[in-house]
């Protein structure tokens, strides 16, 4: 029973921080409105760099880095890794189904990185690598971040991370599914590339 406890309490506080959306409160607050409104309407810091701020997007990449890590690090620390595997999946859900914003929220992409790094440094490390390596290599976003969401859970099998694998697959599904628009134009090969003015 206190096992179910802890593990209830970590999927909530994952959700709960998971879920602020400092890509739309940091623009707000720099009086640039409403970012859902420009580009691809997401609340990521992809699109938060459409507002011409760099400044603003770093900040917004590192807020839902941390918003990841801080809350998984803290429930393995406390409560193990089921308890942090758990908090990981409410993480990245809240950060892309919201209640404030009715669940319209972003990508997952930046959040599980921080997750990654929470559940593991080698995790987040061969996360990080994908993620920088295959954006670099393409100039897609989404290629990068489903990269990096299909590394994850690859990386805590191969390094010995069982207890929390399944909880990685549940949240690159999540990452891959989110990205079926951007699936179709890379079908379509319509899909921009970074620095493009386009929706990602």
């Amino acid at each position: 029973m206190q096992f179910l406890t802890e593990t209830g309490v970590a999927v909530v506080l994952g959700y709960v921080l998971g879920s602020i959306p400092f890509g739309l409160l940091l623009t707000r607050l720099a009086g640039l409105g409403d970012v859902r409104k420009i580009g691809s309407g997401n609340i990521g810091a992809t699109n938060v760099l459409r507002t011409g701020h760099k400044g603003l997007a770093a900040a917004t990449l590192l807020l839902d880095l941390a918003k990841g890590f801080l809350p998984v690090f803290a429930a393995g620390y406390w409560w193990g890794p089921m308890a942090a595997g758990g908090t990981a999946l409410g993480a990245v859900i809240g950060h892309c189904f919201p209640v404030w914003l009715k669940f319209k929220g972003g990508k997952g992409v930046a959040t599980m990185a921080g997750v990654c790094f929470g559940l593991g440094w080698p995790i987040g490390l061969v996360y990080a690598l994908m993620w920088l390596g295959m954006l670099a290599l393409t100039r897609i976003s989404s290629i990068a971040g489903m990269s990096a969401a299909v590394a994850a859970p690859i990386a805590a099998y191969v390094l010995g991370y069982e207890t929390i694998f399944i909880f990685l697959i549940a949240i690159a599904a999540l990452v891959i599914w989110l990205h079926g628009a951007n699936i179709g134009r890379l079908m379509n090969g319509t899909e921009p590339k970074v620095g493009g003015g386009k929706k990602e």
